[in-house]
């Protein structure tokens, strides 16, 4: 059962999100907060896998709780659930500490299925967020030219390019006919040589040393 919790001040939200998590046979719903200081206390609390958090809250900036939550040293999975896509704030979350980013027009069931997926070790991104941050990916998934520099193989190259637009694992493995199990270990040795922890990370250290296909 994944023990969830939820950051959220719009009303209608939190209580969408709430009422999804509880109709979830494999979710329990562990506490809900509507502002800053109400977060402060539940993260003090504890008790929660998954934490859903906005970043645009009225008493102070989601990101701050993100950092509170990882200086608990739990094993705690945080996802952003917010309106804001624009850079300054996607790269705050995470450097925070978020290992996956949604926007809230993401359908619920959507949202739903990425706190399986982050729970279970994914780093689940809106596709629009990868693009609005890495620039226009090429759509055109034929294998693209491994940069001169890169430490990664032509395999893993593509691998990431294709996470890049937004594929699932699963839907990786199924472009490029190969297992999920064997696109799991491609991520894995990714994550190894770009040195990061999630797929967000992953997308952001590869734009910034241009391992990226673009247009």
């Amino acid at each position: 059962m994944i023990r969830v919790a939820i950051i959220e001040d719009d009303p209608a939200m939190r209580e969408l999100l709430s009422s999804a998590v509880s109709a979830s046979d494999d979710m329990i719903l562990t506490g809900r907060a509507e502002n800053y200081a109400a977060a402060s206390g539940m993260i003090n609390a504890g008790g929660y896998d998954v934490l859903l958090c906005d970043l645009g809250l009225p008493d102070g900036n989601g990101a701050d709780l993100i950092r509170e939550e990882v200086l608990t040293g739990r094993d705690t999975d945080i996802l952003v659930i917010t309106i804001f896509a624009n850079q300054s704030k996607v790269l705050d979350a995470v450097r925070a500490g978020a290992r996956g980013y949604l926007l809230k027009d993401e359908r619920i069931e959507d949202c739903m299925e990425a706190i399986r997926n982050i729970r279970s070790g994914g780093s689940p991104i809106s596709p629009m967020i990868a693009r609005q941050l890495l620039g226009e990916i090429k759509p055109d998934p034929a294998k693209p030219a491994v940069p001169m520099a890169s430490p990664l193989s032509e395999r893993e190259y593509e691998v990431l390019n294709l996470l890049a637009r937004g594929f699932s694992n699963g839907e990786c493995a199924d472009i490029l006919s190969v297992s999920a199990h064997t696109v799991g270990t491609h991520v894995k040795n990714i994550y190894r040589k770009l040195e990061v922890n999630s797929r967000a990370e992953a997308l952001f250290e590869a734009s910034s040393q241009g391992l990226l296909a673009r247009k």
